[in-house]
């Protein structure tokens, strides 16, 4: 289906009136993106912070006459609309776009995570086949590299674990297929749980391998070794339940985090682990320790 895009250019403050003046217009979506090369990598709890310079894109249906709504826009802004322009996007099949750009991903000494429409490059190799969907997880963003990577590394044969914040079960999965007894998969987005139970059935494994709940609904279990790649803000307030969910002895690995948040992460967790060394990729880290005190 072919679509039109009408892009504007504007400052902070008249973002959001202009967003719902564009939805008012007909518009059936509206994205707002960074104008000035101003990054806002997470933002503080409580927070929605936009860029100073943003643009923004919505998208209409191709049949609209483009003149009538941009004179109704500036009739409802009351004054002349900012840098604005419209544009045809290209009519795309726009999952197989997507598909066509996701490779496989080699993430240690066994490990690998190939795209489930594509063969495996080494057959013989540890392959998770994947398959995102909506939730969050697709082994090319560094945090999740960083814990397969670490994942790869580790004898879990027989070992119980918590994924928590599974997104699209990528970590348990990848720990199941290693050997790992059993994965208890927990996720705040009911997408994402049923992604991972896609994921898990995909790669041919036992339904109750990795149960799956809501944190509301999670059963008391205790794990060998604890996920979470989820961001600094929650992974803080999270440390006392995450603890409580490791077993003494056994070991964490935390992701999701911004170097310059490393110390503070820790901090809240020192209480119960001692850290290895930080391990980083591209401006974010990886965090694992043992846990050496209840």
């Amino acid at each position: 289906m072919p679509w039109l895009q009408l892009k504007l250019t504007t400052d902070r403050d008249s973002a959001d009136p202009l967003e719902d003046l564009l939805l008012a217009s007909g518009a059936v979506s509206v994205t707002l993106e960074d104008n000035a090369d101003q990054p806002i990598l997470e933002p503080a709890l409580g927070e929605t912070p936009l860029w100073d310079q943003v643009r923004l894109t919505g998208l209409y249906d191709a049949d609209i006459d483009t003149t009538t709504v941009t004179q109704r826009l500036a009739q409802a802004w009351g004054a002349e609309l900012p840098e604005h322009y419209w544009e045809q996007l290209e009519d795309k099949d726009w999952e197989r776009e997507w598909m066509s750009h996701y490779q496989a991903i080699r993430c240690g000494e066994r490990l690998w995570i190939c795209p489930s429409w594509q063969e495996p490059p080494e057959p013989d190799k540890v392959n998770l086949m994947l398959d995102p969907g909506l939730a969050f997880g697709t082994g090319t963003h560094p945090t999740t590299f960083l814990c397969l990577q670490w994942l790869d590394e580790q004898p879990v044969e027989g070992l119980d674990l918590v994924d928590y914040g599974c997104g699209s079960g990528i970590l348990g999965v990848a720990a199941l297929l290693l050997g790992a007894r059993r994965v208890t998969g927990v996720d705040i987005d009911p997408q994402a749980l049923l992604a991972t139970q896609a994921n898990a059935s995909r790669n041919h494994l036992a339904d109750d391998a990795m149960p799956v709940y809501l944190p509301e609904r999670c059963p008391a279990v205790t794990a060998d070794i604890m996920l979470a790649n989820i961001l600094a803000g929650p992974l803080v307030k999270l440390a006392p339940t995450l603890q409580a969910k490791t077993r003494t002895g056994g070991k964490i690995c935390l992701s999701g985090i911004l170097a310059n948040q490393a110390e503070t992460v820790m901090a809240a967790y020192r209480p119960w682990f001692d850290f290895d060394p930080v391990a980083e990729r591209e401006e974010w880290v990886r965090l694992t320790g043992t846990k050496v005190r209840d």
